[in-house]
């Protein structure tokens, strides 16, 4: 969830921490007090496009801290593949400092790009505005909330039209680059025959060009080579082994007068050995050194060869002979090109097919549980207030398959008695669409795995007993999200499990927008001022008192 907002000169703000709680958070305030501030500074943390106006006056940087508790295994998921570790203290800190032309994102301090805010943010937060009901509008969002509805082996049966879809779609792809006509056909395999036989008369052997370079290089510096063994071998040659020799010969003439003489003899005589080895090993490498004008021809004419063929065909012999069968493979094609093309053709036949079965498995699927979905969105309608509504689901195929299946998804209501039903965007008003998204959440609630809900404007177009459904709704989301809510209705406000207040304070050269806390008591003024009260009288917090009375029942009787 949604611990705490840290902003820093942001538009009216100067300085505002806010410690958010589980359950329904509430924000009032007055009618310019920046109530707006909220959400947007929490979008700028998540990757919102930032514009100069934005900093506050005077400020030369702005900045937006989000702390999320790591509650959930599906973020640990995301963080971990996303590469960005698991964090100690078991929060997450994303922030965002911004100054003219410039941003810098960070995600427990890591710098990060905008990008990767805005996915991490996908399993951490879902903000509903305007903007988010106005999605209702479009099928593609209801195909969208139906699929994150269902159940009963959807998962798999998603995957089966997937998989599906991409083999036809890689067939398809091969039979459309596989137009080949005779004449075409017949380049390609002069081509391809060409360079099998350049291949294979070189007979090349992995490990082959590795060893002729070690030999070459020998060959090259033999040279110099030889000079250094020879002057080495004359330095060590018969006189320094005869000197040692004699050395050695009066050692061993007075080692029995003392045992430390007899290990100096020892060691002369190792000295010796050593130095008669080092001898003929000198003088057989001398031996293998020699080797004529035509070896070294040879040599090098072989590596210039297996050099060409890697400078045609690959960076490697491996890549060489891997080409070679290549070759050898599209010759094997083309001798039989047109039952290659059968071929293709026949298992596009049997992709489509399994495709089509795959998607009518699906379709099965999604109609199922259309059907369950429909009734809980009317009932969570009927509760909020639509006390007349129609609601379907329509599941159709289109004409039209995608890797998501050939259905398309549609909303259907009528909220007036005696009239069919419609898609949304002809029938519901903005208040009625911010009510359907609320009542999706209120279904989707046990299944959703974003843990932060926020709504703006859910109380748009509403008021009396349509505020109150829309209070007890949001206490029922609340007690499976955490839920922060702006709102300007005392209805909603009653219900807040936490209740803040947005405020705007001015001097004669400043003005400020904070978010503070409301006790039990305050929270009865701001309840008695929403409620319309010009002046706290005892009867304006009496009606408060009587409200949130009533929004206490509802939280123990209404879930």
């Amino acid at each position: 969830m949604l611990q705490n907002l840290h902003v820093k000169n942001l538009a009216l703000m100067e300085e505002t921490e806010v410690e958010f709680k589980r359950g329904l958070n509430i924000l009032t305030g007055e009618t310019g007090a920046g109530k707006s501030l909220l959400l947007g500074s929490i979008n700028l943390a998540l990757g919102a496009k930032f514009e100069k106006e934005m900093l506050r006056q005077g400020a030369d940087t702005a900045l937006v801290e989000l702390t999320f508790s790591l509650d959930c295994d599906r973020v640990r998921e995301k963080l971990a593949q996303m590469e960005l570790g698991s964090p100690e203290d078991e929060a997450i800190l994303i922030s965002r400092r911004m100054q003219v032309g410039k941003s810098v994102f960070r995600i427990n301090g890591e710098t990060v790009t905008a990008r990767q805010v805005k996915e991490l943010a996908e399993v951490l937060i879902d903000i509903h505005g305007q903007h988010e009901h106005q999605s209702l509008l479009h099928r593609k969002k209801h195909l969208e909330i139906l699929d994150s509805f269902c159940t009963d082996g959807f998962t798999e049966a998603q995957r089966k039209v997937e998989e599906a879809f991409l083999r036809v779609r890689n067939i398809k792809a091969q039979l459309e680059s596989e137009t080949l006509d005779e004449a075409a056909k017949l380049r390609e395999q002069a081509l391809a025959q060409f360079e099998l036989d350049e291949i294979e008369a070189a007979h090349p052997v992995v490990g082959e060009d590795t060893q002729l370079e070690d030999q070459y290089r020998f060959m090259t510096h033999s040279k110099k080579i030889m000079e250094g063994l020879s002057e080495a071998y004359e330095y060590t040659g018969h006189e320094v082994s005869d000197a040692i020799s004699r050395a050695l010969r009066v050692m061993l003439s007075v080692s029995g007068y003392n045992p430390g003489l007899q290990t100096l003899s020892d060691q002369l005589s190792e000295i010796e050995t050593l130095l008669g080895d080092f001898n003929r090993d000198v003088a057989d490498f001398m031996t293998d050194c020699e080797f004529d004008d035509e070896t070294f021809t040879q040599t090098e004419s072989r590596l210039n060869e297996l050099n060409r063929l890697k400078g045609k065909y690959g960076n490697s012999l491996e890549a060489v002979l891997a080409y070679a069968e290549d070759r050898r493979a599209l010759l094997q094609k083309l001798e039989d090109y047109d039952a290659f093309i059968s071929g293709l053709q026949t298992e596009l036949s049997q992709a489509d097919e399994d495709l089509r079965m795959a998607c009518a498995a699906l379709s099965v699927i999604r109609k199922a549980n259309a059907a369950v979905l429909e009734k809980q969105l009317k009932e969570a309608l009927e509760h909020l207030n639509f006390t007349t509504v129609l609601f379907e689901i329509a599941v159709r195929p289109e004409q039209t398959v995608t890797a998501k299946g050939w259905d398309e998804v549609e909303f259907l209501i009528s909220t007036n008695p005696g009239e069919p039903v419609k898609p949304l965007g002809q029938v519901a008003s903005g208040g009625e669409l911010s009510r359907v998204m609320l009542a999706i959440k209120t279904v989707m609630a046990g299944r959703d795995d974003i843990d932060t809900l926020i709504f703006d404007e859910i109380d748009a177009g509403i008021s009396g007993r349509t505020a109150w459904c829309v209070s007890e709704q949001l206490n029922v989301v609340a007690h499976a999200h955490q839920v922060i809510c702006i709102t300007h209705l005392p209805q909603i406000a009653a219900m807040a499990d936490c209740h803040f207040c947005i405020e705007k304070s001015s001097t004669d050269d400043n003005t400020i927008t904070d978010i503070y806390e409301l006790d039990e008591e305050n929270s009865l003024k701001e309840l008695a001022r929403l409620l319309g009260s010009d002046a706290l009288t005892q009867a304006a917090l009496q009606n408060a008192k009587e409200m949130k009375a009533q929004a206490a029942a509802a939280k123990v009787y209404g879930n």
